[in-house]
């Protein structure tokens, strides 16, 4: 990699409105750096975003996480204090075909409310309230070009934007890979070293209540599933603030089954999910109907394995993070972004501090 002089700290464009980029943002917003937040999707979230349907909002991404590391654990404590988050689940369980266990997990686990994705346009409210922000939907990135003035960003239909003197990309390796792959080699290297894992969500709306599984209690809220194809069910409609909602299921197949069958239609990978769900129960047990269902495929869910590395930079002012260089979790995501975001400052702050001495 080139060594350069470092840009200054002043105008960040970051790639990604998920949490990694909206927790990047709020922290550098706090600092007084102006920053635009790019995202191909319609909405902030990513993961966390939710699928709305005229009956029900359904989690396809993160169902629930946990708070571990202690500036997390502070943020998450305002959320509650704010009704942005509730504790979910309560009861949980350990499900196969050959019956249904208790699963008893001390950790406290969490949820958005009224859905997830109710914590990441907080987010985006958030760093929005700070003067010479902005939050660019529905624009895909496709290149960077660098001039003396700065980062200059490409969309999918030519539209320039910038200059900014730092870019920070939050988006999984694969997708990174082109962005920076002309221009620092050492960031595409860890691109192309982070394999990706992928992974199919299907939901479920029902036309009635699920009956109540053998051993089971009829209020459970979650199950993770010993089954080939089949390894986690949400029910929506036990979250907090989605009471009203008819039962709705959120059913999250396992990576190796998701791999196998990654290029199969979406209403095929729904039918085989939910073949795999009724095993659950005996085979004379009536099941409500399915008045809708499909599935959504994530190319890029998780990394194949675990990375204590939560973020990468370089002296020309690119820079990397998110939960695809870690654990695949909402804390992580959020932590690598405020970590992130973090270092540029520190380094910034250092290398005035530098400059200055050096003038003397």
């Amino acid at each position: 990699m080139t060594t350069v002089t470092s840009p200054s700290l002043s105008n960040v464009a970051i790639i990604g409105a998920g949490i990694t980029g909206l927790a990047c943002a709020n922290r550098l917003v706090e600092h007084g750096v102006a920053v635009t937040v790019f995202d191909k999707a319609r909405g902030p979230g990513g993961r966390m975003s939710t699928k709305r349907l005229d009956q029900a909002q359904l989690d396809l991404g993160a169902q629930a996480f946990t708070a571990r590391d202690p500036a997390f654990r502070d943020a998450v404590a305002d959320w509650l204090a704010s009704g942005l988050v509730a504790r979910w689940p309560i009861v949980s369980y350990q499900a196969s075909p050959n019956g249904w266990q208790l699963h008893h997990d001390s950790r406290p686990r969490y949820t958005g409310v009224p859905r997830m994705s109710a914590i990441t346009r907080h987010l985006a409210a958030r760093f929005q309230a700070h003067p010479q922000t902005a939050l660019q939907l529905a624009t895909r990135i496709e290149a960077l070009h660098r001039s003396p003035k700065g980062w200059q960003l490409q969309d999918a239909q030519g539209r320039g934007y910038g200059p900014f003197d730092h870019v920070v990309l939050t988006t999984p390796p694969p997708q990174a890979l082109p962005l920076v792959a002309p221009w620092e080699t050492t960031l595409a290297e860890a691109c192309q070293a982070r394999e990706q894992r992928s992974c199919w969500a299907a939901w479920a709306v029902l036309d009635g209540p699920l009956p109540t599984p053998p051993g089971s209690q009829s209020d459970w809220q979650m199950a993770r599933i010993e089954h080939p194809a089949l390894r986690l069910v949400s029910r929506n409609q036990t979250k907090p603030g989605r009471e009203h909602q008819p039962e709705s299921l959120s059913l999250m197949a396992h990576l190796d089954w998701s791999e196998t069958h990654l290029e199969d239609d979406p209403q095929a990978v729904a039918e085989s999910l939910w073949a795999a769900f009724t095993t659950l129960f005996p085979a004379d047990t009536p099941l409500p109907l399915r008045v809708t269902s499909s599935a959504h495929r994530w190319r890029y869910a998780q990394p194949s394995t675990a990375d204590d590395q939560l973020y990468l930079y370089s002296d020309s002012g690119l820079a990397m993070c998110g939960d695809s260089f870690t654990a695949s979790r909402v804390e992580s995501a959020w932590v690598s972004g405020t970590q992130s975001a973090q270092a540029l400052i520190d380094r910034s702050v250092h290398n005035r501090a530098s400059s200055s001495h050096s003038n003397k």
